[in-house]
């Protein structure tokens, strides 16, 4: 192996073919020896501050950064934690804005942490086997989860395995888990539109398999058993094309509703076009409530009154709680964000 040259004029010494300065340029600079440096750069506290400083300070002068490869082996971290969302590429980048939003809430916080976000999709039996080769594998510190389905054995395979774990929509397990409250903002929407004189209110619920799913069917039916009134269902899963689908069906079985509670937006975006197809007023024949209040239900016609909740601190609160979990500190197992009707044209 070849050694670091010195380059003439006192300039860094760098690796040949690397271009990068090297550890012993950094301890020559500062007067110490390699592993005086190395223990600064690790972050180890057996360094006297004046040899500290010299330490940084010459790391500066040379725009010296560390490996982060040989770090990782000494301080057994990567500063770097996964986001793994449970579904098809496709559908992460539709026009779906609950997943942009929590990505954008994780990738917040864990860059005010200075951790690097991994993003991983695993829609198909080879991603979720790939995610799992790399998580496991010690390339991240945690991992986290969002838009979990019942059937996805991930979060506890990694678990058993030792990956600090951190979940959106499964407080069945033993991981932390950070969700909203589903079952109240549900119910607040089926009361408003009891208020407003509605009889007949049918829903548009979500996938069952998943939590939300399930939850926001809970709060519709609960809202309907104490007014005393029937529950008039169907089932999508939360695209604007099985709001479509589910709407149209409901039409069919129930030609006199006069009220839809649909479990997202984006499936109410679905039901309001099969509502204007079938020559239906809104809100003067149906009322329609969503759920998320994504920029969609703004851009909606009429605009969409729904369930407002707060996609983006979900995603801020998962990556809080990963990174306390990383330091060691206790955290709550669940932790429920709070849910608002807001009330726009359509209802």
């Amino acid at each position: 192996m070849r050694r670091a040259e010195a380059v003439p004029g006192g300039g860094p010494v760098r690796s040949p073919g690397t271009g990068r300065p090297t550890l012993e340029a950094v301890a020559e600079r500062a007067g110490v020896s390699r592993a005086t440096v190395s223990r600064v750069v690790n972050g180890q506290t057996t360094v006297a501050e004046d040899l500290r400083r010299a330490v940084e300070a010459a790391a500066a002068e040379l725009g010296y950064v560390p490996h982060a490869a040989a770090r990782s082996l000494v301080t057994h971290r990567t500063d770097s934690v996964a986001l793994i969302l449970p579904e098809s590429p496709n559908r992460v980048f539709s026009d779906d804005q609950f997943f942009p939003s929590v990505i954008r809430g994780v990738a917040t916080e864990l860059d005010a942490a200075g951790k690097l976000l991994v993003l991983l999709t695993t829609g198909s039996a080879e991603a979720r086997s790939r995610a799992e080769r790399y998580a496991v594998g010690g390339h991240v510190d945690g991992v986290m989860f969002a838009s979990l389905h019942d059937a996805d054995l991930l979060p506890e395979l990694m678990m058993r395995r030792g990956v600090p774990v951190v979940c959106n929509g499964l407080p069945h397990l033993a991981a932390p888990c950070i969700d909203v409250d589903h079952v109240g903002g549900v119910r607040a929407a089926v009361e408003f539109l009891l208020a407003k004189g509605r009889k007949r209110i049918a829903t548009v619920a979500g996938p069952q398999d998943m939590v939300a799913g399930r939850a926001r069917l809970d709060g519709y039916r609960q809202a309907l058993a104490d007014a005393d009134r029937r529950a008039i269902v169907a089932v999508g899963d939360f695209t604007a094309e099985s709001g479509h689908a589910g709407m149209r069906q409901l039409l069919a079985d129930e030609p006199d509703l006069d009220a839809v509670f649909v479990a997202s937006d984006l499936m109410a975006h679905g039901a309001l076009q099969a509502l204007r197809e079938a020559g239906r007023s809104v809100p003067g024949d149906v009322a329609v409530v969503g759920f998320d209040d994504i920029a969609l239900a703004t851009y909606c016609d009429p605009p969409l009154t729904t369930v407002r909740q707060p996609i983006a601190e979900i995603g801020r609160t998962m990556a809080r709680t990963m990174l306390r979990l990383l330091e060691g500190h206790e955290v709550e197992a669940l932790q429920i964000l709070p849910t608002k009707l807001v009330v726009r044209e359509s209802a």
